[in-house]
């Protein structure tokens, strides 16, 4: 063969090779990325037919507004359904955002008031009691929720928390504090046993400023996202005084200073007035309850931005129950006798403007009937609606994922039966309830 058409075979050959090589890559990409390459069904984008669509930072309500949804987000509010997508029927019904409960505590049995409660059921069983609870807060609409403390030392929440993103069991999106930060004989001291019959103390328990930051980073170390203190006693106990505070503001502003500098926030049980400032002075985030506001509180809390987190319905419902689930007759005397200023502390809070989230600590069953409380107690229904969707959000920090139907933000999108701007207790009614795009309640047929 001649020596030149080798060299022009040769050189042929290497063109040839190297225009393989040059487009057998962007081929290739190209393959991967159609989903039937990958086995993978290409998902139909979804369109929300909403009757009446609240926005609930204007309180502007559309009536026939598409929510257009990619995937497990907003994609965009329209006029019409994109061609090829699977339009949902909520024509009949009130469109909102997916709710947030700022304060709850998910493990346990609920209906089981008794003081010993905690002591007669394992943290396995607490946390199977979390799967169930999870599964009636979601079913009320309710798609992001504040876990305020637990007394099982095992952590059974942060459990919950990391098998609901997992995908491992369903629930609302789970936001946790760790433990409930007392002092010995407080109101997170779970021993309420007699003296020649008690407990070894719980790793909660701190009668010091050092002890404080030791169960402060014991929480954060196990995964707290915040802080619990109790800044007072409380009612749900028969052993401390809702009065008194219990932490010191030593002790809190310890706890607060090292929650901080690792990211952590930080929420106050206060019930007394006395409490509640110290623990605003301390620089809490948020303060639980609050029930014995004064103006001196409420001006201090204005001015630094602290949250409450009133949570009404509890403690009017709790005296409506009694003693039926196991409560003992002492929490029951408290609660009759804090109730009478609920109602002033709470008109305080809004005459002040301060930020204020929806949060339950009750019964999932009840999980809706706070915003009746809110209304009942001075809020417009908008403004509660807000408690529950932009100010939780806020709160949580999560703000740019949840809390309104805008584009961009998690398709957690829930339709109630009514209109809860005339009437709120139409937030009762949920009907239809999507999160990130997959819906776990339907309209009945």
């Amino acid at each position: 063969m001649c020596p030149s058409r080798v060299r022009a075979g040769l050189l042929i050959a290497i063109f040839c090779l190297l225009g393989l090589i040059s487009i057998q890559p962007d081929q290739a990409e190209a393959q991967s990325q159609k989903p039937e390459a990958q086995g993978l069904p290409q998902q139909e984008p979804i369109a929300i037919h909403a009757g009446r669509l609240v926005d609930v930072r204007t309180g502007k309500v559309s009536e026939n507004a598409y929510i257009i949804i990619a995937k497990d987000r907003i994609e965009r509010i329209a006029e019409t359904a994109p061609s090829g997508a699977k339009v949902i029927d909520l024509t009949k019904y009130t469109v909102v955002p997916g709710l947030i409960d700022a304060h709850n505590h998910l493990l346990g049995n609920p209906k089981d008031q008794s003081p010993t409660a905690d002591l007669r059921m394992s943290s396995p069983q607490k946390a199977i009691w979390g799967v169930h609870n999870l599964q009636v807060i979601l079913g009320h609409g309710f798609t992001a929720v504040r876990d305020a403390c637990e007394g099982d030392s095992s952590y059974g929440q942060f459990a919950l928390r990391d098998s609901v993103e997992k995908g491992l069991i369903r629930g609302p999106r789970i936001v946790s504090s760790g433990s409930c930060v007392s002092v010995t004989g407080g109101h997170g001291d779970d021993d309420s046993l007699a003296p020649d019959a008690g407990l070894a103390p719980k790793p909660n328990l701190a009668d010091s400023v050092d002890g404080v930051a030791q169960v402060v980073r014991r929480d954060i170390k196990y995964g707290a996202d915040w802080i619990k203190l109790m800044a007072t006693g409380g009612v749900g106990d028969p052993v401390s005084d809702y009065r008194v505070q219990e932490l010191s503001e030593e002790q809190m502003a310890k706890a607060v200073g090292v929650a901080h500098r690792a990211g952590k926030k930080v929420m106050a049980h206060a019930e007394g007035t006395v409490g509640i400032k110290a623990a605003v002075r301390a620089g809490v985030d948020s303060i639980e309850h609050g029930t014995m506001l004064d103006e001196e509180g409420a001006r201090l809390m204005e001015q630094r931005g602290t949250w409450l987190v009133p949570t009404l319905e509890t403690f009017q419902r709790g005296l409506e129950l009694g003693t039926s689930q196991g409560a003992d007759p002492i929490s029951v005397a408290k609660i009759k006798a804090i109730l009478s200023a609920q109602g002033p502390a709470f008109r305080l809070a809004l005459a002040h403007h301060l930020k204020i989230a929806y949060g339950v600590d009750d019964d999932p069953d009840a999980e809706s009937k706070e915003f009746s409380a809110l209304v009942r107690g001075g809020m417009t229904p908008l403004d509660a609606l807000r408690a529950a969707t932009i100010n939780g959000a806020e709160l949580l920090g999560r703000s740019n994922d949840i809390g309104a139907v805008e584009p961009g933000k998690f398709a957690d999108v829930i339709a109630v039966d009514g209109d809860p701007l005339a009437d709120i207790t139409a937030m009762e009614k949920v009907v239809f309830v999507m999160k990130g795009g997959e819906v776990y309640k339907n309209p009945e047929r």
